[in-house]
């Protein structure tokens, strides 16, 4: 045997390091596949509403069409189907915006593994942020839509139903000049509007307001930027990277408008020291002992005061119950925690 092998053997095997989180002992190799399945899981359940949204644009498109075909054949049909056509297009453009918020719900998790965990594995530290974690595992708890549905109404009609509104309209206009014969007299213009017993300057009215709407819904929408699907720059303000990479570090490049829920727990116990330690070593947060008094025994007793975030309350109660079995516990939501774990003292502007 070598001088090389001689040292190699007198040495201790070093056991492969578990990563441990909340009672859970996982293998590094494990919970790094566990998240490749998750991606990949994410990744097809968001082709599959991206599918979705792409099957409502293509309806709008073909009936835009089969309307036009038939408004402008010879057979003189009435321009009437175009009106329909545009309320059966507003129908689409509804229900796409609606799976565009379940396109967004995958959107928004995908965006935080691929940013926080897969980026962080080649820029060190070579670990995901704490926040990434803490929201990732609130989506999957607390499930909320990213954007609201005028958001979603607004980005939608951008993209796609513009142009075929645009269509719509023009083609309406031109339907009632050229049929059945091209107009001399804008008086006239209004008899062909109308529609039944529906006059035709109230037809051209409600028609105005509607095209109005739409247009103040695209414009006022512009501004809503809680969509996580987007490409937006990653570092700095305004796609500057006015600080390298190297030296800012990797953090999520998506932080959503607002803030993760947080919640304050009030423990009351007569064993506030055990209670303490338990919440120290199984959750890693501090805990604030102020004495306290119960006015029907009489009896001193102390109250635990503990900032947390959603997904700590269960792990909470647990290590609570093995410390005092016999503890009273009051959960309450907090509208903002600052301080080291939460949101930074040092921020300007805070999420409502």
């Amino acid at each position: 045997m070598s001088e090389r092998e001689n040292v190699s053997a007198s040495k201790p095997v070093m056991e492969e390091p578990v990563w441990t989180y909340r009672g859970y002992r996982i293998r590094p190799g494990e919970f790094v596949t566990a998240m490749v399945h998750f991606f990949r899981a994410e990744i097809q359940r968001a082709n599959v509403w991206r599918t979705r949204l792409d099957a409502t644009t293509n309806w709008a498109v073909v009936t835009t069409g089969a309307a036009l075909s038939i408004a402008f054949s010879q057979g003189g049909v009435h321009h009437g189907v175009l009106i329909l056509n545009t309320l059966l297009v507003t129908m689409f453009l509804f229900i796409e915006a609606r799976r565009y918020r379940y396109y967004e719900l995958w959107s928004y998790r995908i965006r935080l593994m691929e940013t926080d965990f897969y980026a962080a594995m080649l820029v060190p530290p070579f670990h995901p942020s704490p926040e990434w974690a803490e929201s990732l595992a609130e989506s999957l708890l607390l499930p909320r839509f990213p954007i609201s549905m005028l958001e979603a109404l607004g980005r939608r009609l951008r993209r796609n139903y513009l142009p075929i509104y645009a269509i719509l309209a023009f083609a309406w206009i031109a339907r009632g000049y050229l049929f059945p014969t091209p107009l001399t007299d804008v008086g006239e213009f209004f008899q062909r509007a109308a529609i039944g017993p529906i006059p035709g300057n109230i037809v051209v009215l409600l028609g105005a307001l509607f095209y109005f709407f739409l247009l103040s819904l695209a414009v006022g929408t512009i501004g809503m930027t809680n969509a996580t699907g987007e490409v937006l720059p990653r570092f700095g303000e305004n796609g500057r990277e006015s600080v390298p990479l190297s030296e800012k570090g990797l953090r999520s490049w998506f932080v959503p408008h607002r803030h993760r829920r947080q919640y304050l727990a009030i423990i009351i116990t007569d064993k506030e020291v055990e209670v303490s330690q338990r919440i120290l070593n199984d959750l890693r947060r501090g805990v604030t002992a102020l004495p306290g008094k119960g006015m029907y025994t009489g009896q001193a007793r102390g109250v635990l005061l503990c900032a947390l975030t959603v997904t700590e309350i269960n792990h909470l109660r647990q290590a609570v119950h093995q410390a005092d079995p016999q503890a009273f516990v009051v959960i309450t939501q907090a509208h903002s925690v600052f301080g080291r774990g939460f949101l930074s003292l040092a921020e300007e502007k805070h999420p409502a």
